[in-house]
């Protein structure tokens, strides 16, 4: 069966984009081959393992199962389009600062699920951080310093209430310490 090619729009990182390509293209393929953006990754090419992750305005997709067509006109944020003013997102800077990776190839995709989860929830529990990451593989093991970068990344972006203790001062059920 022969594709069929034609040109579609969508905004990417804040630019928009034109791309020829047959509309059932897999939208990671576009990001990586076209518009030579690496931070999704392929992982497992099912939509299983979340390296692939993008959000698509707030929410979080799974960008090697998305046809390019379904996206023309919509707005795509990658992993190199979280930054401002050449400073990376909280999310990201707490990823740097607490280590939170080994080999690196799932953080594309637990980025993405936290800045989707902290979009929606600016103040998640542990179980809502835990749910939100669920569906994304770290196969090196670095599952504590993930979650550790993400309450630290909503407690910077959240202040406590007047009279609450610091967001690192409470238990996980949200009591003191």
């Amino acid at each position: 069966m022969l594709k069929r090619a034609a040109e579609i729009e969508i905004r990417v990182n804040g630019r928009s984009e034109t791309v020829t390509a047959d509309p059932a293209t897999p939208l990671l393929y576009i990001l990586r081959n076209d518009l030579a953006l690496n931070g999704p990754k392929f992982g497992c090419g099912l939509g299983e393992c979340g390296a692939c992750a993008v959000l698509v305005g707030d929410r979080s997709m799974r960008s090697c199962t998305v046809p390019v067509g379904a996206l023309a006109g919509r707005a795509v944020t990658t992993l190199e389009g979280l930054a401002r003013g050449g400073e990376p997102h909280p999310v990201q800077a707490a990823f740097v600062r607490l280590q939170a990776a080994q080999c690196g190839y799932c953080l594309n995709g637990m980025i993405i699920a936290a800045v989707a989860l902290l979009r929606r929830d600016p103040d998640p529990d542990e179980a809502a951080i835990r749910a939100a990451l669920r569906h994304h593989l770290c196969r090196c093991g670095t599952h504590l310093e993930i979650l550790a970068a993400v309450r630290a990344a909503a407690a910077e972006a959240a202040p406590p209430p007047d009279g609450a203790p610091p967001r690192d001062a409470r238990d996980d059920d949200g009591g003191e310490a």
